[in-house]
């Protein structure tokens, strides 16, 4: 068997993320549905990002996101994801190496530019994502490192990337790696509309290919169509190994076989939700790979992402470990 080199291998969307602050009547003027992630085309993209007020950029990505806080954590964490050869391109690489994650994905050349997320943060710290996925969708079979896969303990899908068939195909082939050499894959179903969009596929990939199902309750109950929470975790629970589903304010819930770990949520102030499930994620695969108790990686995931909702932007601003090392004594 493969050595384990990673903890995590995430694979997803390589974005910038722009943040900025609006009022409720941004978001009706141009008839956003709150809450939600829609993809935009180049235009689109430019029309909204001019009409923005000024805001931050940084490197993102769901998994990007995940990715990132797993490796303040500590965690050995790689990464394959698809940027164009451009400004933007080379900032978000820089931006993820420099955290300590391994990210061997050639860049695009000749194609479309690096995909960027418009983040539009509302008042009562809600976010809506508009977001042109530029080089995301040439992400394919070719651009999964089968040997990475197998070295990594968990390989770890974004939601958000699955709407460009080759990535169907790419997601199928890096768990296949995985689980030939004995290793497990996680899924973030990352958004309900997503879901909406490709709710067979993911069914699919859900019940034949997934270990380790994270969503959040408006997801896991889009994806098995059910009218309440608990009717859709137990789908879940018949699905899938591990579940981890969280439910805002009312913390989580993680299932594994017969057992059900209830995690109080942080008390925290919300600013901006951007990135919570993101960060949740990298708090329990961290705890996870290290071996910890179901409860301690849900408590681990509760912090990381009370960390990164108590200010604007997805990545931790203060001393995350630190943070962890107090709550979990």
């Amino acid at each position: 068997m493969t050595d384990v080199r990673f903890d995590i291998l995430g694979i997803g969307n390589a974005m910038v993320d722009v943040v900025t602050r609006v009022e409720d009547t941004f978001l009706s003027r141009h008839n956003m549905h709150k809450g939600a992630m829609i993809l935009v085309d180049s235009a689109a993209a430019e029309a909204l990002y001019a009409a923005m007020p000024p805001g931050t950029e940084s490197s993102g990505g769901s998994a990007g996101n995940t990715c990132a806080v797993a490796a303040v954590l500590g965690a050995r964490v790689a990464y394959l994801g698809k940027v164009a050869d451009d400004q933007l391109g080379a900032v978000f690489a820089h931006d993820i190496r420099a955290l300590g994650v391994h990210f061997p994905s050639p860049p695009l050349t000749g194609g479309a530019p690096t995909a960027r997320c418009l983040i539009l943060v509302t008042p009562d710290g809600q976010r809506t994502m508009n977001t042109y996925l530029g080089a995301c969708v040439t992400f394919g079979e070719a651009d999964v490192d089968e040997d990475i896969a197998a070295a990594a303990s968990v390989t770890y899908l974004e939601g958000y990337l699955f709407d460009p068939p080759p990535a169907q195909a790419a997601f199928r082939r890096a768990a296949a790696a995985a689980h030939r050499a004995g290793r497990q894959v996680a899924l973030s179903l990352s958004d309900a509309f997503c879901v909406g969009r490709h709710r067979a596929a993911f069914r699919d990939l859900v019940a034949g290919h997934v270990d380790i199902l994270f969503a959040n309750e408006t997801e896991i109950t889009s994806l098995y169509e059910k009218n309440t929470f608990e009717e859709a975790a137990e789908a879940a629970r018949a699905d899938v190994a591990l579940a981890a589903l969280t439910r805002s304010e009312a913390g989580s819930v993680i299932l594994r076989g017969t057992d059900t770990v209830t995690i109080a949520a942080e008390k925290v102030k919300v600013v901006d939700t951007t990135g919570a499930g993101d960060a949740y994620a990298a708090g329990f695969l961290a705890g996870w790979t290290a071996g910890r108790p179901l409860a301690v990686c849900g408590r681990m995931g509760s912090v990381a992402a009370a960390e990164v909702i108590g200010h604007y932007g997805a990545r931790p601003e203060g001393n995350l470990k630190a943070m962890m090392a107090r709550a979990l004594g």
